[in-house]
């Protein structure tokens, strides 16, 4: 059964993140490229059939922050390749019908970009004010009490110029200044430059951040700095963010930028999904716009850091459900390229389990490359790590999820042909790895397989309707998902004990987290093994 064409594209896909330094490397380097890439679209489209894949930054940069720190906004790092790999990719993915989603860092640029070179140089110079300067306080402190999320001051005194410039991250990644309209335009054009060449939509970084209070006041103490349900971030969390982000015009940023995107042709719609962190949900709602013109979806990560019990999971999608404006498409995400593993997190038999939430719940799911192979968080050693923020604050690096994707148990698993890959291969690579998971009719990556081909065909599931069974067990996760043709019921069990639920009919399950009973007809009431999660359709003539 076709998708539903009366909804966008993303809409009724699934979407798979790429981070191209360790998804697969080409030139035997030890890091991945964008031609690696292009080598493995067929996995993508035939192995896992997704919709989209979304490509961390591959921009020319010095790398403090691995490409999130961009020296050229219209431009492929040598590393990675150059403009005509790029166009090479978004051509051989269209001819297999991936959309190709790529990252657009609009907070701040790298401090070797030549707009910022040229900033800095002197207090007149034509390009000072593109990046957000400030005198320092009559005893030389800091013109205020932000913090950079990395640590320290979100502050750096220049002393050829004597004043402090902004970085809301590392001082090597300058914020840019959104209040003057040249710096608007210079990035709505590198959008239009992506747009050009064919992609299908933006992931947005950081994109609360972009507007920050014009009078630069201080930030208020925060007197829980423990943080709500999201991870603690040290002494980040001693503040609470009032002032350095998330200003009331930044709605009119992107009401423009949504106007910008929605120029190009109806017959390939473009989208945008941003990166908000955000759990006040009804300001996170704010960033659809009022009439739905803002942002084509927030990032949704409440789940991320949940507590992985049904009733903490059924409360958060709940929440959800109530804050989306009239018309607002939710969207789900179980990892990226910021948090620790999803099979850490979850453990082994809870790993598939959340393969079956995120694949059924109603919205846009986000996959990151390799939680599909249930690969690990790595432990990478001090003197092996990469990551600037996890040097700098210790426990919060994030290379253990970013390590090279596993292909084959070869040495360097079928990611390089190096001696040494740019970060360590997770250590059960050998007997992890898509080779292997696939000639497994009972591996994770199987049951990945199986539920994103239901997804492809099951109207129900892509664009239908939920609802909660409220009468199931406490330890039960249990919601219907509806079309017009389709009524599915999804059953998870979050405990280790065998449950027993009551259906509203009898059925047939279509996928188990339990591959041997794929197919089994259900009568009135099922039994779950503990940890097991069923999709279910009415029974034959029901």
């Amino acid at each position: 059964m076709p998708s539903d064409t009366s909804h966008p594209w993303w809409h009724t896909g699934v979407i798979y993140q790429i981070y191209p330094r360790s998804f697969n490397d080409s030139t035997g380097n030890g890091v991945g490229d964008l031609g690696g890439v292009i080598d493995k679209l067929d996995y993508l489209s035939e192995t896992l059939d997704v919709d989209a894949l979304w490509l961390s930054p591959f921009y020319p940069s010095p790398m403090a922050d691995f490409g999130y720190d961009v020296a050229d906004f219209t431009d492929v790092h040598p590393l990675f390749g150059d403009l005509e790999t790029f166009d090479r990719l978004v051509a051989e993915a269209h001819t297999r019908g991936l959309k190709v989603i790529v990252d657009f860092v609009p907070n701040h640029s790298s401090d070797q970009h030549a707009w910022f070179v040229e900033s800095r140089s002197s207090r007149d110079n034509p390009r000072r004010d593109w990046y957000v300067w400030q005198n320092p306080r009559p005893d030389g402190d800091p013109p205020n009490n932000w913090l950079s999320v990395f640590g320290g001051p979100a502050w750096t005194f220049d002393e050829a110029t004597g004043q402090y410039y902004l970085h809301s991250f590392l001082k090597e990644q300058p914020d840019l200044n959104w209040r003057n309209p040249a710096v608007r335009e210079a990035m709505f054009d590198a959008m239009r430059f992506w747009l050009d060449r064919g992609v299908d939509g933006f992931r947005i970084d950081v994109a609360h951040f972009i507007m920050k209070d014009p009078m630069m006041r201080d930030n208020p103490l925060n007197p829980s700095p423990d943080g709500d349900f999201y991870k603690p971030m040290g002494e980040y969390d001693s503040q609470i963010h009032l002032y350095n982000k998330g200003h009331e015009d930044i709605h009119d940023v992107f009401r423009e930028l949504r106007r910008i995107v929605d120029t190009y042709p109806d017959e390939r719609p473009r989208m945008t999904v941003g990166e908000i962190h955000l759990f006040d949900w009804a300001e996170w709602a704010r960033y659809y716009g009022d009439d739905l013109d803002e942002l084509h979806m927030p990032f949704n990560f409440s789940l991320l850091h949940a507590d992985r019990n049904a009733a903490a999971l059924r409360r958060l999608v709940d929440q959800l459900e109530a804050a989306l404006p009239p018309g607002a498409w939710p969207n789900y995400v179980l990892g990226n390229h910021d948090e620790p593993r999803l099979a850490s997190r979850y453990g082994e038999a809870g790993s598939r389990l959340a393969a079956m939430l995120l694949l059924t719940l109603r919205g846009t799911p986000t996959l990151y490359y390799g939680d599909e192979l249930g690969m690990r968080q790595a432990d990478i050693p001090p003197d092996q790590q990469q990551d600037p923020w996890g040097r700098r604050v210790p426990g919060l690096g994030r290379d253990g999820c970013r390590t090279p994707m596993a292909w084959t148990d070869e040495p360097g698993a079928g990611f390089t042909t190096a001696p040494t890959p740019w970060l360590p291969l997770h250590d059960d690579y050998a007997a992890r790895n898509v080779t292997r998971q696939r000639q497994d009719p009972a591996s994770l990556l199987n049951l990945y397989r199986r539920l994103l081909a239901l997804r492809k065909t099951a109207p129900a599931l892509q664009t239908g309707a939920y609802r909660l069974l409220d009468d199931a067990p406490d330890d039960c996760y249990v919601f219907v998902r509806e079309s017009d043709t389709q009524r599915l019921v999804v059953a998870l069990n979050f405990s280790d004990a065998p449950q027993r639920i009551t259906l509203p009919s009898p059925g047939r399950l279509l996928v188990s987290t339990n591959p041997d009973r794929d197919e089994e007809a259900v009568g009135e009431t099922l039994a779950l093994d503990g940890h097991e999660g069923v999709i279910l359709t009415r029974a034959e003539g029901d």
